[in-house]
């Protein structure tokens, strides 16, 4: 794998002496990119000393995890399924970005319906999974377990100690809890949810001790998956002005949100911001196709 670190600073005007900054973890490589090739690094580390010969997770339609196994088990030479939420979806894989270059990869799939992708943590369910495909190594959807929090703890470095804040998008929670586990005591960590609800903090306390942290559930527009027209117009100008390009559903939101926050006074002047480029680049032309059949403004990053 590819391995580059960068924290790049955002060169716009801010008030009251605040720097920003963005660590492009989107660099790490071309398809295992972001937190996915953090959360992975331990696992695949893990399936190779048990001789997996399957690597089986769990995904959406375009699900950034799903391409990102895909892409592994290809580098890695280990077969891999991706187990896909949805039926509908089993006839229209040359349609789908996502899918069709995790296909390209070699990954094989089983789409199931929504009540029985329900099940996909489900103890009775995982052990169907284990009979049936003998040498299987599961990866929970999002890929976060203990192995994964481990790499992500690997985010931040040395020279991270100078900034005050650390802010990072969060879906399944396993990145932020990484992060925590690494921040220094002067820290505080803030993760933007890109889902409805304030369950996360509870999964999160599951992987962390430290209380430098907390999460912020004002920018999900709408809930995850959820793109408006506000959304990529922000986007998209912000790429013109910075030359960085973020996705809608996780980096876009948290950057706004930050900005936002910057902007109603609610960091300390002075304030060095770090915030973390978790990847999920892959999934904008799926999001530019749904668009493009209702006639919405587009990502326009090339």
């Amino acid at each position: 794998m590819l391995f580059c670190k960068v924290n790049q600073k955002i060169d716009i005007s801010l008030p009251n002496n605040i720097e920003l900054y963005i660590k492009r973890d989107d660099l790490l490589h071309p398809y295992i990119s972001g937190n996915k090739f953090r959360k992975l690094k331990y696992n695949i580390q893990e399936a190779l000393n048990k001789k997996a010969k399957l690597l089986i997770t769990f995904g959406g339609a375009y699900s950034n995890h799903i391409l990102a196994v895909a892409a592994a088990g290809k580098e890695y030479g280990i077969a891999t399924l991706g187990i896909i939420r949805g039926e509908e979806l089993e006839n229209k894989i040359i349609e789908n970005p996502t899918l069709s270059l995790a296909s390209s990869f070699g990954m094989q799939f089983d789409f199931i319906s929504r009540e029985k992708y329900s099940q996909k943590e489900d103890a009775s369910y995982l052990e169907e999974l284990k009979i049936k495909f003998e040498g299987g190594y599961i990866l929970p959807e999002g890929g976060t377990n203990d192995l994964a929090i481990k790499g992500c703890e690997e985010i931040l470095v040395q020279e991270d100690v100078q900034f005050d804040y650390i802010c990072c998008a969060v879906g399944t929670g396993g990145t932020l809890s990484g992060i925590i586990n690494a921040s220094t005591k002067h820290q505080k960590i803030i993760g933007f949810s890109a889902l409805k609800g304030d369950f996360l903090s509870e999964v999160i306390c599951k992987f962390v001790s430290k209380k430098n942290w907390n999460i912020n559930n004002e920018y999900h527009f709408g809930g995850y998956g959820k793109v408006s027209d506000d959304l990529i117009t922000f986007l998209n100008e912000f790429y013109k002005t910075t030359g960085i390009p973020l996705d809608p559903i996780y980096t876009g939101k948290m950057m706004y949100g930050v900005l936002h926050m910057i902007q109603k006074n609610k960091f300390p002047s002075n304030s060095k911001i770090l915030l973390i480029h978790t990847g999920g680049l892959q999934g904008i032309k799926g999001i530019n196709t749904i668009r493009l059949k209702k006639n919405k403004a587009l990502l326009q990053y090339e």
